[in-house]
């Protein structure tokens, strides 16, 4: 009788854990939902715009409207900070620089016409890169991120420099993003990303979280290009994978953004403490 209570009470304990594993998973996925909604956007826009061509501008303009209305609603809407939209602004800027070098070496192209291109560059195509910084810093202050042994800022930087310039410097020079990447595994081992979800803090190791963000930013590219919002050399005459390969630029990159996101929120965040500190 005693044995069949506890077997009772055994398997409602295990019934229990995976409800509130569950719960806990559906809690995460709305976290990344949420912190998704701007590349989400992004996505729905180039299927839609080419599935339904829109009147008077070229479909590189709709959009370059379409992504400046979204900034511009989540901004008044209260979904980002004025911090972040410095952050952002600065992917903008950097990811906009990337893609006119890679455009002129012909890595890839845009085929279509469009009103607001630089060197053959639309200036939607900063916002995808935007977009990805757009999801750091959202999911970053939704799932409360913090750092565990997170290595010095004298050594944070030159890599992620020299990680970006390795994107330039490849077509000139030997291409060095192997070593770059042993690098990152040898800096960030020790390294820990913990985060909240439910009011229970989970704690990951930093180079896999890299890694599976580098990893969907790879379907997420497969996507895109699918949808024709920018097009690979062998994508001239038809739609093809993306090739496995470009996860290891997409990881490097990714890197970069963290890097650069993380950096930031260190620095904002000593601020705020100097700042307590001072009152």
């Amino acid at each position: 009788m005693n044995l069949s209570i506890h077997n009772d009470a055994r398997k409602k304990s295990f019934k229990e854990q995976i409800v509130s594993a569950i719960q806990q998973l559906v809690r995460f996925g709305c976290s990344q939902a949420l912190s998704c909604l701007f590349p989400v956007v992004i996505f729905a826009s180039l299927a839609i715009t080419q599935i339904i061509p829109l009147p008077i501008l070229p479909r590189y303009d709709w959009l370059l409207i379409i992504c400046l209305l979204m900034q511009w609603w989540m901004m008044h809407s209260g979904l980002e900070t004025r911090d972040e939209l410095k952050v952002i602004t600065l992917f903008h800027i950097i990811g906009l620089a990337l893609e006119i070098f890679k455009v002129h070496m012909g890595s890839w192209s845009y085929p279509e016409e469009g009103y607001f291109k630089i060197l053959g560059v639309p200036l939607y195509s900063g916002f995808m890169y935007a977009s990805v910084a757009s999801y750091l810093c959202q999911a970053w202050r939704r799932l409360n991120v913090n750092l565990v042994k997170w290595p010095p800022f004298l050594v944070v930087v030159p890599l992620a420099s020299a990680i970006y310039l390795n994107f330039f410097t490849h077509h000139y020079w030997v291409d060095v993003r192997w070593v770059l990447s042993a690098l990152v595994l040898i800096v960030f081992w020790p390294s820990w990303v913990t985060y909240v979800v439910g009011g229970i803090r989970y704690r990951m190791p930093l180079v896999l979280s890299f890694m599976l963000i580098g990893f969907f930013i790879w379907i997420a590219e497969n996507i895109a290009t699918f949808f024709g919002a920018w097009e690979y050399p062998n994508q001239t005459d038809a739609w093809s994978l993306v090739h496995l390969g470009k996860v290891s630029s997409w990881l490097l990159l990714v890197i970069v953004s963290f890097l650069i996101v993380a950096t930031l929120k260190q620095v904002k965040g000593k601020d705020l403490a100097g700042r307590e500190a001072g009152h």
